[in-house]
């Protein structure tokens, strides 16, 4: 485990940077008269050491406070509210208090979030996904404390990880709708630079139908919220360029729903003519008129494990962690489970 060295001090900046300990101080708090180089050289020394300043003053400097830092990208598209959940009713047995900062998605956002969060000295944090900015993943190496990355395992954590295989969830996801015998296939989802779990599902989708000699006929990429009337949009375009699709494979439930809807409005026979399916298993959406078709990402039970880990870490089990949760299709009414079958579901 590379972060469970002792926190950084101002020393390690001052030998870095090669300037005073009074100097960096004066620097980091925007304090005195300092040129703009030597301010500089601080400045990027502290970055690529993942040095955060200790706001907890005086006899406390020392120690940590009983907050774990929960950072997530979002919380209004229904996901990680739910892993916020579980991670609550873990730590409502323990001294620990989770606080929430939110990045929507951008790098920049999260690396500012994470090093608030860092300056007031959490006992643990709470993090979603793998990928980083080289001064997050600093800050994360260098913050001594446990680290949990959640939501997906397919790459490097830099403490523990808690998730799923996006790109395994994509592969059966595609193999399941190649059994079905759908052949014209639609991919609809968030813009794939921001939202990595989408893109490794998409990787995962096309190198499965790939090896079944099938290429997405169209796609259609959005950005901003999962909503109903985004997915009712996207399937319109969709079909308004390409009316021969048969299968839609869209990256979230609430789209997915949107679409469905659009469908089932023009008469379009669902599953027959055209398939869904969407991703998350979210529940609210157990009401309409046909079951999503999609897969549960284990949101719930991600962020207990999540908290678990920290709570242990906090009393001394050093345990270190990987776990892979393997989430289950559900075919709902909106995928065909055999060729020969066709209709409503």
């Amino acid at each position: 485990m590379s972060n469970d060295n002792r926190s950084l001090t101002l020393r390690d900046v001052s030998e870095a940077s090669g300037v005073s300990e009074m100097t960096v101080s004066r620097v980091l708090r925007n304090r005195g008269d300092v040129s703009e180089a030597t301010r500089e050289r601080v400045l990027a020394a502290a970055k690529e050491l993942g040095y955060v300043p200790n706001k907890i003053a005086g006899a406390l400097a020392s120690q940590r406070v009983n907050l774990v830092a929960v950072i997530i990208p979002s919380l209004s598209n229904m996901v990680f509210p739910e892993v916020l959940t579980g991670i609550s009713q873990i730590l409502e047995d323990t001294e620990l208090q989770p606080v929430v900062g939110v990045t929507d998605y951008l790098p920049e956002k999260e690396e500012k979030v994470l090093y608030e969060m860092l300056s007031w000295r959490p006992s643990g944090v709470i993090i979603a996904g793998l990928e980083h900015t080289d001064a997050a993943r600093a800050m994360l190496n260098a913050s001594g404390i446990p680290v949990v990355e959640i939501m997906d395992t397919d790459g490097e954590p830099v403490d523990a990880m808690v998730g799923i295989s996006h790109r395994r969830a994509g592969h059966e996801m595609a193999a399941a709708i190649l059994e079905a015998g759908y052949r014209n296939i639609a991919f609809l989802g968030t813009k794939m630079p921001l939202d990595h779990r989408a893109r490794k599902r998409f990787e995962g989708f096309t190198e499965t139908l790939a090896k079944g000699g099938v290429e997405v006929v169209e796609r259609e990429f959005y950005s901003g919220g999962s909503a109903l009337a985004k997915g009712r949009e996207m399937t319109k375009a969709v079909l308004d360029r390409n009316p021969d699709v048969d299968f839609m494979y869209f990256s979230n439930d609430m789209i997915g729903a949107g679409g469905m809807l659009y469908l089932l409005e023009q008469g379009i026979d669902v599953p027959g003519k055209i398939g869904l399916a969407g991703f998350n298993g979210v529940e609210l959406l157990q009401g309409l008129p046909r079951k999503l078709a999609t897969m549960d990402a284990c949101r719930l039970e991600i962020g207990k494990i999540a908290a678990e880990i920290i709570a242990k870490r906090v009393t001394g089990d050093d345990s270190n962690a990987a776990v892979t949760l393997t989430p289950k299709i559900t075919f709902g009414d909106t995928l065909l489970r055999d060729p020969s079958t066709s209709g409503e579901g």
